[in-house]
């Protein structure tokens, strides 16, 4: 499917919205993670697809699957380019490449709730969070390329997700009676 495809559908979608705003709101597919066995998680679409996910042999894993992280550095650089690529067929931009890194760093110590130093609570969270693009579109200026890759980011879901730190709500079901 060339660009000016996805141009027509978004351009469809949009004229949809703009008549019935409300069918923009939806529940997005569910995304089910199932534990396996020792550090082996299968993380489930709605449509049945299935992802598993294993620690580094260094946490008990097997390390032959990709970790959380990964999954979640790559849903990142995923939908960034997915957005640009949208924002690139509205604007009639035909791109020859393009390619997103997601690079980040990461306190193993905080998987193991262990102090710093000072005694203080390392933080499991990632940090240093980047995302390195290659993009390239002939004739197309590299200030309009930017300006397209700001504009793509702007509309990322997961990118905005980060930016904003959402708030996740916990709902906890123990089986206990």
């Amino acid at each position: 499917m060339a660009l000016r495809d996805v141009a027509k559908a978004l351009h469809r979608v949009e004229s949809v919205f703009r008549r019935r705003p409300q069918a923009g709101l939806h529940d997005d597919a569910l995304a089910t993670a199932r534990w396996e066995r020792d550090t082996r998680v299968t993380a489930i679409h709605a449509n049945g697809i299935s992802v598993p996910t294993d620690m580094p042999t260094e946490f008990g894993g097997s390390g032959d699957q990709v970790s959380p992280g990964w999954l979640f550095r790559a849903g990142l650089a995923s939908c960034a380019a997915t957005c640009i690529v949208f924002r690139a067929a509205a604007a009639g931009i035909e791109l020859n490449e393009l390619e997103i890194v997601a690079a980040s760093r990461s306190d193993s110590r905080g998987l193991l709730a262990m102090n710093d130093a000072n005694g203080n609570a390392v933080c499991s969270a990632t940090r240093d969070l980047e995302l390195r693009i290659r993009i390239v579109a002939r004739g197309v200026s590299g200030e309009q390329l930017r300006s397209l890759v700001q504009a793509g980011l702007e509309i990322s879901p997961v990118y905005a997700a980060l930016r904003g730190a959402v708030p996740i709500g916990v709902h906890i079901d123990t089986g206990a009676s």
